[in-house]
């Protein structure tokens, strides 16, 4: 395993850990000051978010690359399933194609997907998750032609009626096996996967080069909110050196993305201290 206590050029920056992905929540810093304040501190990679973006995908990409820095991944695809997803497969496939190109343009190589919820009125995971297979089975090839890497992650269960119903990492593995395109991965996040005691298992299973991203955060013994209150690493309860471990195990030397949801706290930080602290906590306890 990778030893980060001296080192964390390997560390990168999800720009929700600063609140930049919900309206009204953070600093309300521009990506030129994300960029700036994380190349002062060694970081090396950035994930933006498409609302960031807008327009700016080439401008940005070209910043972050000029710091001496890259962008580490783009979130994300819209939900293909349920009720946050776009109104009809067409709208679907059209936003979707949308975040590849943003993907290429910012020279992002991983496009998050994280999946939606289950189908309304079914009743059924499973039906869901063929949906999405299909969708996305649809839409690599176009990602392969701009040379992104579609990401599946799979959420943690609280998230399967309406945010995710890929919860599990196996069946984002059979997904991928199933779909059988190299640039159809899994992203693997503490948050989401810090429960599952087969997790080594099944990335044994999956072999070498299906893991595209790895997020990391904390959760909190004492949550108070699902989505909106992640912990700082080291502030809970999940073996964090155990799942980078049986990450690595399967040849992942990828960027370590840290990923913190926390309107109540982080988010009313100053960003600079949020920073500082991931660092710290970085070579400290990751």
């Amino acid at each position: 395993m990778r030893d980060f206590s001296h080192d964390h050029s390997m560390l990168a920056l999800n720009t929700a850990t600063l609140g930049h992905n919900l309206e009204g929540h953070g600093a309300g810093w521009s990506p030129e000051q994300v960029i700036e304040a994380c190349a002062e501190r060694g970081l090396g990679g950035i994930t933006f978010w498409r609302r960031e973006i807008g327009r700016r995908a080439i401008e940005i990409g070209d910043r972050v690359r000029g710091a001496g820095m890259q962008v580490a991944g783009l979130c994300r695809t819209p939900f293909l399933t349920g009720p946050l997803a776009p109104p009809n497969r067409q709208a679907i496939i059209d936003d979707f194609k949308a975040s590849i190109e943003m993907a290429h343009e910012l020279g992002a190589p991983v496009l998050t997907i994280v999946t939606g919820g289950v189908i309304e009125g079914s009743h059924s995971i499973t039906e869901s998750l063929s949906r999405v297979q299909e969708l996305v089975a649809a839409m690599a090839p176009v990602a392969a032609d701009a040379n992104v890497v579609l990401a599946l992650e799979p959420l943690n269960p609280v998230y399967g009626g309406n945010r995710s119903c890929l919860v599990t990492v196996r069946d984002a593995i059979d997904m991928c096996q199933a779909i059988g395109a190299d640039n159809v991965q899994i992203a693997i996040d503490v948050y989401h996967v810090w429960w599952d005691t087969s997790l080594a298992a099944e990335l044994k299973r999956a072999g070498k080069g299906r893991i595209a991203g790895y997020h990391l955060c904390d959760w909190l013994a004492d949550t108070t909110d699902v989505q909106l209150d992640r912990g700082m690493m080291g502030d809970g309860v999940a073996d964090l050196r155990q799942i980078r471990a049986a990450v690595e195990a399967t040849g992942y030397d990828g960027y370590c993305e840290v990923e913190i949801f926390s309107a109540a706290n982080w988010w009313k930080r100053p960003p600079g201290e949020v920073l500082d602290t991931i660092v710290e906590r970085f070579r400290a306890v990751c």
